[in-house]
């Protein structure tokens, strides 16, 4: 059977090509085979309901346990209205989870049904179930989301919190484990309850031990999925550098990563008279999928309207350059973790470049739609060979921040000066190009620009001038990051709000590499 790559819903081994998961989901399984009880809580479109496919399939193999999936999404409202409402609908979701699996049991869910009239009742046939079936009973429930907004299902957890804590007593007996898969951790129900301090302390899932396997992919993940297909579809390419291209810009997030396959195996490749995959295809890629629209772009944009302080710390890292101390305790990073806006690697960084890019040219076009429109320039700065002319291009945006903001006080600088560079920039790549940000921890509080323009590349650091021994500084850390990148030549925007500063520039020779260097 042909395979393609998949963006939605299950991923199956026979239609689809997929990353090798065979690590993270022993890893899960050591979970389940400790008895443990624990959520899968990622970010959309994140592998969760593929991974609960495949726990429900290997221990369905097994002779000692006996898996029972289920699904919130999609159940009414007035299944959420009471404690019995919802306790009559988990039993007719195991109904039609074990109905063609296991009669006996489905008979016996079927005789139980009109006896339940409250979670206490729940109880009593859950343990009856545990007590009929001879393996250890594992529920998986996935999109727990859908009913982690009333009350009911707080009674459900708790239900459970207390026949786990008694499991050893008989009149107790429950499920051996039970997985959860959901965006929200349990814990973190308190921001979604209308009334979330009455979960906000003594949560009913504090009996769940912390999900801590990695979902997302690794470059030699990546490419077991790469090698599949270049094996199935005769395509050349170099599985590694692919595969560190695309974690570069993704970060390993599982969406990202297959809807870059997804385009440059069905829209580029046809395109070409070689059957080759290049670097230069993920930047094309990446062009078309941020010109798009889908369900996990908008999932990330509404997360950020819908939450002003999020919004506020997203724009400060990615505008402002503002390095952010991690804290695991600020509601807002945790949120941030939560939805997928943020990872942490040492320090609070935008997950990856992707939702970056896709957040700046977000919050761009809302900020200029309060500038006056002289403030952005629109003109190209085109070489042969689809070059960009960044030297000119730094001159002409000097001249414009002399004629537009040269009276303005430092305090514009530090807020706007790189707002409106970024927003100078944003039409003049106009589609062929795109930025990606690099915050660097220093005193100078540097932004690096790195400028991709068709298959062209450019360094373009961003800082407030304090004085020549840190611009000296700079320089090193340019010229390395320069380095990194391959490249001998880059460009040095500073901010300059001294009173008497000059509007100058110069080519500025330093350690083998040339840098274009731009006061305003």
């Amino acid at each position: 059977m042909k395979k393609r790559f998949n963006i939605t819903g299950i991923c199956l081994p026979g239609h689809h090509y997929m990353v090798d998961t065979t690590n993270k989901l022993r890893q899960i399984l050591d979970l389940v085979e400790f008895g443990e009880y624990f959520v899968i809580n990622r970010p959309r479109q994140y592998g969760k309901t593929t991974m609960l496919a495949n726990i429900q399939t290997h221990l369905s193999q097994s002779e000692e346990y006996f898996p029972i999936a289920l699904n919130f999404q999609g159940i009414d409202r007035q299944w959420h209205e009471s404690d019995q409402a919802f306790a009559q609908m988990f039993i007719q979701e195991l109904i039609r989870a074990l109905k063609f699996i296991d009669k006996p049991l489905t008979e016996l869910l079927q005789k139980r049904l009109p006896l339940v009239q409250d979670m206490s009742s729940l109880s009593d046939v859950i343990t009856e179930l545990a007590h009929e079936n001879k393996k250890k009973l594992v529920l998986l429930i996935d999109e727990v989301d859908a009913s982690s907004n009333y009350e009911p299902f707080l009674s459900f957890l708790g239900m459970l919190r207390t026949k786990y804590l008694a499991r050893s007593q008989p009149r107790h007996a429950t499920f051996h484990s039970i997985v959860l898969a959901g965006v929200h951790d349990i814990k973190s129900l308190k921001y979604k309850l209308r009334d979330p301090h009455a979960a906000q302390y003594n949560s009913p899932w504090n009996i769940a031990t912390d999900f801590d396997v990695r979902m997302s992919f690794d470059p030699a993940e990546i490419t077991t999925m790469l090698k599949q297909y270049q094996e199935a579809e005769g395509v050349a390419m170099d599985q590694m550098e692919i595969a560190e291209q695309l974690y570069y810009h993704t970060s390993g997030y599982p969406f990202l990563v297959s809807k870059l396959c997804k385009t440059i195996a069905e829209k580029l490749l046809p395109k070409k008279t070689e059957k080759r995959w290049e670097k230069a295809e993920v930047d094309e890629a990446i062009q078309l999928l941020l010109k798009e629209q889908n369900t996990n772009f908008d999932s990330l944009i509404k997360n950020l309207e819908n939450n002003e302080a999020l919004y506020k710390l997203v724009y400060r890292m990615i505008i402002q350059g503002d390095v952010i101390p991690f804290n695991q305790y600020d509601p807002v990073i945790s949120i941030g973790l939560m939805y997928g806006v943020f990872r942490y690697n040492g320090q609070l960084k935008i997950h990856n470049r992707i939702f970056e890019q896709l957040m700046y040219d977000y919050m761009i076009s809302r900020q200029l739609t309060h500038l006056d429109s002289k403030h952005v320039y629109s003109g190209h700065f085109l070489l042969p060979n689809n070059e960009l002319d960044i030297s000119s291009l730094l001159l002409k945006f000097q001249q414009f921040m002399k004629e537009n903001f040269s009276t303005k006080q430092a305090s514009f600088l530090e807020t706007h000066g790189r707002l409106v560079f970024l927003s100078f920039l944003s039409p003049i790549l106009n589609g062929r190009g795109h930025t990606f940000k690099e915050v660097q921890a220093s005193e100078e509080k540097r932004l690096d620009v790195v400028v991709t323009y068709f298959q062209h590349r450019y360094i373009i650091e961003l800082k407030r001038w304090y004085g020549p021994e840190y611009h000296e500084r700079g320089l090193v850390q340019l010229a390395h990051y320069l380095e990194s990148h391959s490249l001998n030549e880059g460009f040095l925007l500073i901010f300059d709000d001294r009173k008497n500063r000059e509007w100058k520039q110069e080519w500025i020779d330093f350690q083998g590499k040339r840098i274009f260097a731009v006061w305003v």
